[in-house]
């Protein structure tokens, strides 16, 4: 499938990856990386999505620092690049490009104009605060990163939220996950699941830490979830 460009909101323009379904048509599916790029499993998550019919996106947020990062998990000089431009991301910036993205998206040919997102890691922060900042008709968060700082814009959400919570994530430690279940166990559009056992990261395909029984888990459960509030 094609790269294609997107207007920031500022100035300048990035990249996103474009997989359309095979009717070419459907709603859409934002996908936010991890703090690896839009690298092969981005794509690969990004094809799979259309595959279940959806048009579906993953932009480039790193494009302010370094243009076309596409780097794996393998390496520490890649992990070392990695945590490098996830220090120096600007998360406010980000939402504004994915909601350009989000906008792009919705006007892009085949799209019925209803949106959701689906982030993981870094991606996972920011489709949190797609829910709680954009017009995006849903959002999924894959072991979002700092989130727990994040809570005092909870009140903002008014879109169903799910929310995918490794119980041994090393980035997101017991104090943290029960910060996030407390700030967030009022608001009647959000839906948590915790996955005993696993890491962070458990569904990356070929990742240190992934776990086919917990990724399939909530692979059908996010499935499920955009069927009922894309259809």
């Amino acid at each position: 499938m094609p790269d294609v460009k997107i207007a920031a909101r500022d100035d300048g323009s990035f990249s996103a990856y474009l997989a359309k379904p095979r009717s070419g048509k459907g709603p859409g599916v934002l996908v936010i990386q991890e703090i690896f790029g839009v690298n092969a499993v981005m794509r690969e998550i990004t094809d799979d999505m259309a595959k279940q019919g959806y048009v579906a996106v993953c932009p480039d947020l790193f494009w302010r620092q370094q243009p076309g990062i596409q780097i794996t998990d393998k390496t520490e000089a890649e992990w070392q690049l990695a945590f490098k431009l996830f220090n120096g991301f600007d998360v406010d910036k980000g939402i504004e490009d994915l909601k350009a993205t989000l906008d792009h998206l919705r006007k892009t040919e085949g799209c019925t104009g209803k949106a959701a997102t689906m982030g993981f890691c870094l991606g996972g922060k920011l489709a949190y605060l797609m829910a709680t900042r954009s017009s995006a008709d849903c959002n999924v968060s894959f072991y979002g990163v700092g989130i727990e700082g994040l809570l005092g814009e909870a009140t903002k959400i008014t879109k169903p939220l799910l929310m995918h919570i490794a119980a041994q994530d090393k980035f997101v430690p017991p104090e943290a996950q029960q910060k996030i279940k407390d700030g967030l166990a009022g608001n009647k559009h959000v839906m948590m699941h915790t996955y005993p056992g696993v890491d962070h990261a458990f569904a990356r395909v070929g990742g240190e830490h992934w776990n086919a029984p917990a990724a399939n888990l909530a692979n059908q459960r996010t499935a499920e979830f955009f069927r009922k509030n894309l259809g």
